[in-house]
């Protein structure tokens, strides 16, 4: 994650250089004079001038950037988030849990919708937070719960 964090910003600097180098310097704006149908001079823009500085496609590096970082970063930790948040919505009595805190144990009694009862050690209850809890993998709950 802190790899992923440091290229952005990395790439942001970037962006932001380019950008300032184009807006930074004085555009010369070339006009060509014709005459129109009155006999009048008419002075009209070179393409160039109109373009207005690179438009959209100064924006789109941006957009690029931000679109990275939404799927490197925000969209998993919200998909994690959904996951620990069903998890503990469907704790039951005999789970293997660990608190936030790492302390493993197994869940003995569920108190209304906040507090979970944890056994930590043969005779040793604990209460808790049910968001306190975290996600445990199979391998670790095995090897200090028995």
């Amino acid at each position: 994650m802190k790899k992923m964090l440091i290229v952005l910003i990395i790439l942001t600097g970037i962006v932001f250089a380019q950008s300032e180098s184009r807006t930074g310097t004085a555009e010369v704006i070339e006009t060509t004079t014709t005459i129109t149908e009155t006999g009048a001079p008419a002075e009209e823009a070179s393409p160039q001038a109109c373009m207005g500085g690179g438009g959209i496609m100064s924006f789109l590096p941006m957009i690029a950037i931000i679109a990275i970082f939404y799927f490197l970063m925000i969209r998993p930790q919200q998909k994690q988030a959904k996951m620990l948040k069903a998890m503990r919505s469907e704790l039951k009595r005999d789970d293997k849990v660990v608190t936030s805190g790492g302390i493993h144990g197994i869940i003995t009694n569920l108190k209304g919708d906040d507090v979970v009862t944890v056994k930590i050690a043969d005779g040793v209850k604990i209460d808790v937070d049910r968001n306190s809890l975290q996600i445990e993998s199979q391998n670790q709950s095995e090897a200090t719960c028995k």
